[in-house]
């Protein structure tokens, strides 16, 4: 450990584990399994109950329980289970112990396998463990032979009560949780904390993670002293397959194709899953899985509005149209080993890889001077009144993105002791080499009757344009001269992270319930980077025009020809890369600004007492956690020809880079309670109270100073604040859930959260901000507080009780409600990327061979980023989404699969609230996406 604090916590837990070693236990066990009739696999999260003792435990991820201290004697075992029957198993006890095999049958009488098959064991096995969690929480898993409902972890999340998805390009990326900003959440594989490939963000992009390669997803809404504490939203676990979840040897294959409407391609993707066993003692499972898909987006950005002549116009508009191939890959594997009767050990690991081959055309107008004409829907420009820059662009950029997480671990059960202990080692990263981004041909319009343009606003999301004048030379490419080119030579980030843990619990059996204490230690190194290599070259050696390097125009809002082709630059800088000339003061600039360091090491250690007795259960206790940054960035100003620097006048536009380093430490206590009532056999009541707090973001605290500095001495900048206090909220949760039949559910909650030192990004004129001055800046800032208070709804049923055919329906429906706000620079604002209502809606259909389910997402609209006032802010519009899926199961070995993903084709759409109305700042659409394919398993 790098200080005195780590060393006494893991000091601690050595000395608890010499004094476990030391005792003996002091009555009989009684343990076992739990599985289902078909003898597929087992059943996380069965309750065994010791009906003469008045003693319960869950079965374990596999179907393992376990009752330390049980006298000897004959005792009447009740399990049960969503969707299965109460079953009732006669056990005698005697020293040392005794093993009981515990079977489920379904609840209906119906045929054993469709318990954990399909939609109906989706629901069962999710209504199972969140039923039985101690706190506030969702549960998402596959069903037996290797089904997920949607292609990657985001997309499967957004299902869950209270859960949402940020979507980039049509695709789920990023989790909001009860409508808070995913960078509030945290997420975990295999219990190691996952980084963040993205650059200067915490939040991490889970569609990274192929759905296939996953087992459950836990969206844990409340925490107890044992879980990190870095959560306001959730915390987020994803559990691969381990081979112990069957009882059976498994192997599954999946085949697919997928049409997007919009580039009219098919895309292929496969995937294959394995588990095994090897006698009792070792199991290993694993899984492989490679998606391709391309699609396209149409894009129409505008910036700098502003209001002339009682016009309202955009100074700036981009159509954009983007093509992109997107490639997934995935393996996971996961190898469980029996040592001994008393300890299990485990090897996990997980690999995913997302590459990104990108193309961008865009069409720009920009604009120097006020409209000089227009109506409250249109706008016109003319050249003879100021510059009208037109540029014609090309992206054509390379990213891969890669996760890789390794977890060893293992647990010991000795009498009533329990010890857990684990490593993990992750790595996110996120790389480009040789993009081109962008390469600019563009043409100065700015004299009389060159070029006329009029936009038109009657749409507010699809704004259209009319050439009024110079339409030859609009047209002609050859016009279109060589501007720049910036080429991101490198463009690293890299994101790592090893922790080490170990906890301690023991069991103490008292008159009236069970006892359990529990202390664990935890450490956290995490080291974060950015390197950029951005080269830029603004001239040519000889005439270079668009005319060079047309391709066709495939974008459906606008007209933008002419364009240039996707990939014919490409090989022209690599045949003629010495042409070109660099610009060194934009390279030095660019490629010194973005660079960083952060070392973040956080050791943790907690205290918690576990009682259970009769329909009570409460968990309280505290934990501590310490946190040290090491943080490292630059002091980049630029100056232009004229301006002075330390009193020098320059000569020559010039950057200059000066290394700045912080360091600070602080340490957070974090209390918290957690009381569950079973106020009937089928009526769940939960309250939890937390202390939580979440670090800034990397990308914040990185000691970046941007400073530009005109020849008049006017200093912009836009600074990284290393002296952000983390967020710190207490958060309250009070809920009631009702199982008011075998496969059903209906639940509603409220819940209160008060943050202090919530981030924003803010505005400043004229100060100074550790030691730099600035005439105008940015900087990220914490507010003073805000409230977060909200209420969620869920329904999930299967109508098993309806008359055929209708007994096959299952439908579903969640509710969040969430108001969030904060007072900052003093402004009431909405928290960034809170929405105050989402709901999730499923109707889904399974009977015999065939599985139908349609699905909505609702998201409301939220605020993205604070501007300088209320009309600068900025917006992202509601988002309603639409999925329909099908299955035929040929046999019982093979099923046909389809799927529509966004039937209305949603789009995604930014914008700000001017006085005289929404005022665009980003629209996309993507179209809808087919898929047909075919899953085996044997």
């Amino acid at each position: 450990m790098r200080d005195k604090f780590g060393r006494r916590l893991w000091m601690a837990g050595i000395s608890a584990l010499a004094l476990a070693a030391a005792s003996q236990a002091s009555a009989a066990v009684l343990s076992g399994t739990v599985s289902d009739a078909s003898g597929a696999r087992t059943l996380q999260s069965a309750l065994v109950t010791i009906v003469e003792l008045d003693r319960s435990a869950e079965a374990g991820p596999n179907g393992a329980f376990r009752f330390a201290d049980v006298p000897a004697g004959t005792y009447t075992l009740r399990t049960t289970y969503s969707g299965g029957q109460t079953t009732t198993t006669q056990v005698t006890v005697a020293e040392p112990g005794a093993q009981a095999q515990i079977v489920v049958r379904p609840a209906d009488g119906s045929v054993a396998e469709l318990l954990v098959v399909g939609q109906r064991g989706n629901l069962n096995s999710s209504l199972a463990r969140q039923r039985q969690a101690e706190g506030v929480e969702s549960v998402l898993t596959r069903d037996a032979v290797g089904q997920f409902p949607d292609q990657n972890v985001a997309e499967a999340v957004r299902r869950a009560p209270g859960v949402n998805v940020l979507n980039d390009q049509g695709e789920g990326r990023f989790i909001a949780v009860r409508g808070l900003d995913p960078n509030l959440n945290a997420a975990s594989i295999n219990g190691a904390r996952v980084p963040a490939p993205e650059s200067d963000v915490r939040s991490v992009a889970l569609d990274v993670v192929p759905a296939e390669l996953v087992e459950s997803i836990e969206i844990k809404k409340t925490l107890t002293p044992d879980m990190d504490g870095d959560t306001i939203g959730a915390s987020i676990e994803i559990t691969t397959t381990s081979a112990l979840d069957r009882l059976k040897p498994f192997l599954g294959f999946t085949a697919e194709g997928s049409y997007n409407e919009l580039t009219g391609k098919w895309s292929p993707k496969v995937s294959a899953d394995f588990s095994r066993t090897f006698g009792d003692r070792l199991g290993i499972a694993g899984g492989l899985s490679f998606y391709e898909r391309q699609f396209a987006t149409d894009n129409v950005e505008a910036d700098d509005w502003e209001e002339a002549g009682g016009v309202v116009a955009a100074k700036t508009l981009e159509y954009r149209d983007y093509d992109v191939n997107r490639t997934r890959k995935g393996a996971s594997l996961s190898i469980d080993f029996r040592l001994t009767d008393t300890t299990d050990l485990y090897a996990r690991g997980l690999y995913s890889q997302f590459e990104d081959q990108e193309y961008r055309r865009r069409l720009i107008f920009e604009m120097d001077e006020d409209p000089s004409g227009g109506s409250a829907t249109t706008a016109e420009f003319d050249s003879a009144d100021g510059e009208i820059k037109v540029i014609r662009d090309l992206k054509d950029r390379f990213e891969a993105q890669s996760i890789v997480s390794y977890t060893v671990g293992g647990k010991t059960l000795t009498g009533p002791w329990t010890f857990d202990y684990s490593a993990s080692w992750s790595k996110a990263r996120e790389k480009e080499s040789g993009s081109i981004d962008p390469v600019e041909f563009s043409r100065d319009f700015d004299g009389a009757g060159e070029l006329g343009v009029t936009f038109d606003y009657s749409d507010m999301t699809k704004p259209g344009y009319a050439i009024t004048q110079g339409l030859g030379d609009f047209l002609d490419p050859s016009e279109f001269e060589f501007d720049k080119l910036e080429r991101t030579s490198l463009s690293l980030a890299e994101d790592e992270e090893v922790t080490l843990k170990f906890d301690v619990a023991r069991a103490f059996v008292l008159e009236a319930g069970e006892l359990e204490i529990q202390a664990g230690a935890k450490s956290r190194r995490r080291e974060k980077t950015y390197d950029l290599q951005l080269d830029v070259y603004d001239g040519f050696s000889s005439d270079l025009t668009l005319a060079d390097f047309l391709g066709p125009q495939d974008y459906n809002l606008a007209t933008i020809d002419p364009v240039p082709g996707k990939g014919g630059f490409r090989g022209f800088w690599t045949s003629q890369q010495g042409g070109f000339e660099q610009n060194d003061f934009d390279t030095d600039l660019e490629s010194a600004l973005a660079d960083f360091g952060v070392d973040e090491d956080i050791d943790a250690g907690y205290l918690l007492a576990r009682y259970r007795g009769g329909p009570v259960r409460i968990v309280g206790g505290v934990r501590v956690e310490r946190t040290k940054n090491e943080m490292r960035g630059n002091l980049v100003e630029e100056v232009e020809e004229g301006g002075a620097y330390n009193g020098v006048v320059l000569t020559e536009d010039s950057v200059f880079v000066t290394p700045r380093s912080f360091s600070r430490e602080y340490t957070d206590w974090l209390p918290s309670a957690t009381l569950r009532w079973d106020a009937t056999t089928d009526f769940v009541v939960r309250a939890g109270a937390f202390r939580s707090v979440v670090r800034p973001g990397i990308g914040q605290i990185a000691p970046r100073f941007m400073i530009g500095q005109d020849d008049a001495g006017e200093r912009e900048g836009e600074f990284g604040n290393p002296d952000l206090d983390p967020y710190k909220a207490w958060n309250l949760d009070l809920s009631a859930e009702w199982y008011f039949a075998p496969e059903a559910v209906l639940s509603a909650g409220v819940f209160h959260k008060k943050i202090e030192d919530f981030i924003v990004n803010a505005e400043f004129e004229d100060g100074s901000f550790l030691g730099v001055a600035y005439d105008e800046a940015v900087i990220p800032i914490n507010g003073e507080e805000a409230t977060v208070t909200g209420a969620e709804f869920n329904y999930q049923q299967a109508l098993r009780f309806l008359p055929g055919p209708f007994d096959g329906l299952l439908v579903g429906f969640n509710y969040t409600y969430t108001d969030a706000e904060g007072e900052v620079l003093g402004r009431t604002i909405p928290l960034p990327a809170s929405a105050k209502h989402t709901y999730n809606a499923t109707l889904g259909y399974e009977k015999g061979p065939v599985s139908l389910r349609l699905a909505a997402a609702y998201r409301d609209k939220y605020l993205d980023e604070l501007g300088g006032d209320a009309e600068t802010d900025r917006y992202v519009e509601d988002h309603l989404q639409y999925d329909i899926s099908a299955k035929y199961r040929v046999s019982s070995n093979f099923q046909i699969v389809a799927e529509l993903v966004n039937l209305g084709d949603e789009p995604y759409v930014a914008y700000q609230n001017g006085p005289n109305g929404k005022r665009l700042l980003q629209y996309e659409e993507y179209s809808w996406t087919g898929k047909i394919g075919v899953r085996a398993n044997f």
